[in-house]
């Protein structure tokens, strides 16, 4: 990745929390190094105290003082102006409950330095484009948590930033909202825009993220694409037909973990023991009508690197 690809950059950064002369501190990163693609979507995992939080914050310029290198375009973090090119919608936002849902947008756009008759211009689009344009002259009391959120979206989109962090994004949200919010996400990446997501909905983060990290106690354990953390489970799915009791004698012998389907048979093999079951099931005019290697899910492998992490 070249320096013009990297939208972020974050090296040997270190964190300590209550640190002076006589206490050590609770260290809350130990040394995390990360890049980010410029028109990505990113997607950062960990437990409760792996450090999620604190790197946002740091990255953000909300926490001056730490060890290492952070930077946003090639700036360091701790210049304020970066902000104006950055969109945030934190996990636990409180937005005024006595304004309505546009006066939140005109708020927010106002304290971007935005003009009035842009943002009259520019709010409505966006509201309706997190359905919430219906209950856009609703006070936010009267909304629900995820009428919140959306409308927490949306204000975070509305000086059309070039990077957006994105905490939670989809807590207290339905499916249907869930969808749509994905359906946002991915018309940014495609207009260049890089998001920057902290989730705990693993099966969210798999669906739409290029690169994942998974973060435990203040250190990157893992980082990679999706199919990168996603690796094989060492089984593969054979979709025949006929399927019959007769397979596991016929297979007998050849790889292991033989397990019998209703559409087929799951079988542990190498490449040279595939070969073999082919041709083996084609000797019997046994029709072969997908054979697909089995994946770890992303939750799967979280709960494997943490479980690790934690021994």
């Amino acid at each position: 990745m070249s320096d013009q690809d990297a939208i972020l950059r974050v090296q040997d950064l270190h964190k300590s929390y209550g640190k002076n002369l006589f206490k050590r501190g609770f260290p809350a990163l130990q040394g995390v190094n990360l890049e980010i693609q410029r028109g990505s979507v990113f997607g950062l995992l960990g437990p409760n105290g792996a450090g999620k939080t604190t790197l946002i914050k740091v990255l953000l310029g909300l926490i001056p003082r730490y060890q290492g290198h952070a930077e946003l375009f090639g700036i360091p973090v701790k210049k304020p102006y970066l902000r104006r090119r950055i969109g945030y919608l934190p996990e636990a936002h409180r937005l005024p409950p006595y304004l309505t849902g546009y006066q939140v947008m005109q708020l927010s756009g106002r304290l971007c330095g935005k003009p009035k008759a842009w943002l009259e211009e520019r709010i409505p689009g966006l509201l309706k484009k997190v359905d919430m344009h219906k209950d856009a002259h609703k006070k936010l009391r009267e909304y629900s948590k995820g009428m919140q959120q959306r409308v927490g979206l949306a204000q975070a989109l509305l000086h059309e930033p070039e990077l957006i962090f994105l905490d939670e994004p989809t807590d207290g949200i339905d499916p249907v909202g869930r969808a749509k919010i994905r359906e946002i996400i991915a018309d940014l990446k495609n207009t260049g825009t890089t998001i920057f997501i902290n989730s705990h909905l693993l099966m969210e983060v798999e669906m739409i993220c290029d690169q994942v990290v998974i973060m435990d106690k203040g250190k990157v354990l893992r980082e990679g694409s999706m199919d990168e953390l996603t690796q094989s489970a060492g089984g593969t799915s054979f979709h025949i037909q006929p399927v019959s009791q007769e397979l596991s004698t016929l297979l007998e012998g050849i790889g292991s973990g033989f397990r019998l389907r209703e559409n087929g048979f799951d079988l542990q093999v190498d490449q040279a023991d595939q070969n073999r079951v082919i041709d083996l099931l084609r000797a019997r005019d046994i029709s072969i009508l997908g054979i697909r290697k089995q994946k770890n899910t992303l939750e799967q492998s979280f709960i494997d690197l943490v479980g690790e992490n934690a021994q």
